[in-house]
């Protein structure tokens, strides 16, 4: 049998809490799990579909930007941890030639993609385009599974980032052994990832944990992406790109009741050493 607790009330503790030892049959359990599978179910469908109808609406989108200059420089920038990783002015200036941004979407597990940045001839680098595939890899469990009539199967409705998706640069040569294509850079001193390279250190758990950003095309140079640049590229720029471009997305306002509060002396603060971890939207 399954039990539920909840937590009495602050001086509460002689009073008799009517939602404690609350039981949850292993029938009910079952039924309540495979609710939440269907529910998650009927969510990759939807994101497919909504993926499937949006491209042409990103498309449009593609097009009016074209005719304005440095649109995406700037709704880049005004992202704050996107920002964070484009502090050298070398690496603001590269980024002045940026004539367009893609998101490709895998068809069947839109959660996986590729991030193109397309690049006007500039004084940094010969390459036109600079890719990043976030490619789905079902795990060994999934030799087995079955897929529905949406073509979905058990072990997409298990997803996780962490486990499921390979990084690759550039070109995906090996699903289980990517590898970096360098950037070509023009001179020795535009090597930009050269000059500046990305700091990483482990935590406790000998994870790799970012620590100086170094140049943010280090991004495209390396396979990892410890700061997760790629999910906040893909699902928080990308989609709502003409809200950053006009300033209307990427903070929060505060009410002018509350400017003055002494609340804000508790407030929390970000912490630019340790950039927040962005969630994959589904």
């Amino acid at each position: 049998m399954t039990k539920g607790t909840k937590r009495a009330s602050p001086g509460a503790e002689d009073e008799k809490n009517p939602l404690q030892n609350v039981e949850l049959s292993d029938e009910d359990a079952k039924k309540l799990q495979a609710v939440q599978r269907d529910i998650a179910r009927t969510e990759l469908l939807l994101e497919r579909q909504a993926q499937a109808k949006l491209i042409p609406v990103y498309e449009k989108r593609r097009q009016v930007i074209r005719g304005i200059p440095k649109f995406w420089p700037v709704a880049l920038m005004n992202h704050t941890l996107f920002a964070y990783h484009v502090q050298h002015s070398a690496d603001q200036l590269a980024l002045t030639y940026l004539e367009d941004v893609w998101v490709a979407r895998d068809v069947a597990e839109p959660r996986a993609y590729t991030i193109e940045f397309y690049f006007k001839e500039n004084p940094h680098f010969t390459d036109k385009v600079l890719k990043k595939e976030f490619k789905y890899v079902a795990p060994p469990a999934a030799a087995e599974d079955k897929p529905d009539a949406d073509g979905i199967t058990e072990s997409m409705l298990d997803f996780s980032w962490e486990r499921d998706i390979v990084v690759s640069v550039n070109r995906f040569t090996d699903a289980l052994a990517p590898k970096a294509t360098k950037i070509n850079w023009k001179d020795a001193d535009k090597a930009l990832t050269k000059l500046y390279p990305r700091g990483e250190t482990t935590d406790e758990d000998d994870e790799m944990v970012p620590g100086d950003p170094g140049s943010f095309f280090n991004f495209f140079e390396n396979d990892n992406d410890p700061a997760e640049i790629g999910l906040t590229i893909g699902n928080e720029i990308f989609p709502e790109a003409i809200d950053y471009f006009l300033g209307n997305a990427g903070g929060e306002e505060l009410d002018s009741d509350d400017e003055d509060s002494d609340e804000d002396d508790d407030a929390e603060e970000i912490d630019l050493e340790k950039p927040r971890s962005k969630k994959q939207k589904v």
